[in-house]
């Protein structure tokens, strides 16, 4: 049935089932059938019966009129107490689409008016059980039509709860991946940045030393060819994140950590810089956040210091402490004195410092060096914050 044909059906089949319940009601009453109802009975009978059809657009002067043809039923010749239909299917509707105040008011002065109406016309007089009836069948569909619109409204409210849920998963899955990619781009600029310097650095000592020591100039292009080759590699390792599930595990190569850092050191020697590592305290595991970090910190600053330094040298210090490793990069620098780059390097740095629950300060100090000094928790520090 399509949506104007259960909505005729919702219309027309109340008003014409009223009918027939009232017509036959009044045919046969207390086992006797009456030959017809009278012309009053009839009248009061079709008006209330008519006037639902357009109880769901006036509710409230249906359920009116519906309670006063009722109420003038047992009035009219015969003076026959009935159930009144349509007052019950008015109430109903009455409550399923008005506030709650307003439904029981109506139910409350329809109960009064029709019972009042039935009064004098019981058998029993005013003790008679059957004047309790009216109230029933006005109080009872207005119970029904409140119960049924807060059935209603617990259905939508479950059902907005669940859409809200979802958008929210949506959402927080669409966080998740942009903040991975956030995080891939800046694996990327580390990556690309730090190499490409390398091989700058490499270059430029080759072409120094190409005519006067080919020899030297040869570990240079040695030196550039491992480079680039290490590049490739961890270029690969970090694009191949967003490989497909399905692809060969021998595509994705573990990302860099602090135990790698020896490696990074002697590209950066072998491009000609000059860098001093010292270690303090015993190595404590980090978590894989602050491990990462702590690699591309590490990285980034020997990266700034070959293009912005004013010599090709640096100092590494890495004190390992109980809760946290301390990590600090200086080289000489000089204040107006700088190379090309964007400055985003050290924004990446303080912020994946800061994801991994550390922190990172930089900037010049006052014996003409530049500092960068990054504070990391150890993987049990980190869990015991959480």
């Amino acid at each position: 049935m399509t949506g104007t044909g259960r909505y005729a059906w919702r219309v027309w089949a109340p008003p014409i089932i009223t009918v027939m319940i009232m017509m036959a009601t009044v045919a046969y009453q207390r086992g006797h059938v009456l030959r017809s109802p009278s012309d009053g009975q009839l009248v009061l009978i079709l008006l209330g019966a008519t006037a639902l059809l357009f109880r769901l657009h006036s509710p409230a002067a249906v359920t009116a009129v519906a309670v006063l043809a009722g109420t003038a039923l047992p009035l009219v010749g015969g003076h026959l107490v009935l159930v009144d239909v349509a007052a019950i299917v008015a109430l109903y509707t009455l409550a399923t689409l008005r506030d709650r105040r307003t439904a029981w008011t109506a139910g409350a002065l329809a109960a009064v008016s029709l019972t009042a109406a039935a009064l004098p016309w019981q058998a029993g007089g005013l003790f008679d059980l059957a004047n309790l009836v009216p109230a029933n069948y006005a109080l009872i569909p207005v119970a029904l039509g409140v119960a049924a619109k807060d059935r209603r409204a617990l259905l939508a409210q479950i059902r907005e709860r669940a859409e809200l849920a979802e958008q929210t998963r949506e959402q927080e899955a669409r966080r998740q991946v942009r903040e991975e990619r956030i995080r891939i781009a800046r694996d990327l600029h580390d990556v690309v940045a730090h190499h490409i310097t390398l091989v700058n650095a490499q270059a430029g000592v080759a072409h120094h030393l190409m005519t006067a020591h080919p020899d030297k100039a040869r570990e240079a292009l040695a030196g550039i060819r491992d480079t680039s080759r290490t590049a490739l590699g961890e270029l690969r390792a970090t694009v191949g994140l967003l490989r497909a599930d399905d692809d060969p595990p021998d595509s994705l190569r573990p990302v860099p950590t602090l135990a790698d850092l020896d490696v990074l050191i002697d590209g950066f020697r072998q491009a000609g810089n000059d860098i001093t590592v010292t270690r303090t305290g015993t190595a404590r595991p980090l978590s894989g956040a602050g491990d990462l970090a702590a690699y591309r910190i590490v990285q980034e600053a020997l990266t700034n210091a070959g293009k912005h330094g004013t010599a090709r040298r640096a100092e590494v210090v890495l004190d390992h402490r109980d809760t946290d490793v301390r990590i600090s990069v200086v080289n000489p620098a000089r204040l107006g004195h700088h190379g090309d780059g964007t400055g985003h390097g050290l924004i990446g740095m303080r912020e994946r410092a800061e994801a991994a629950g550390g922190t990172l300060t930089c900037g010049m100090r006052e014996d003409g060096t530049f500092a960068v000094l990054a504070t990391l928790p150890t993987a049990d520090a980190a869990t015991s914050r959480r």
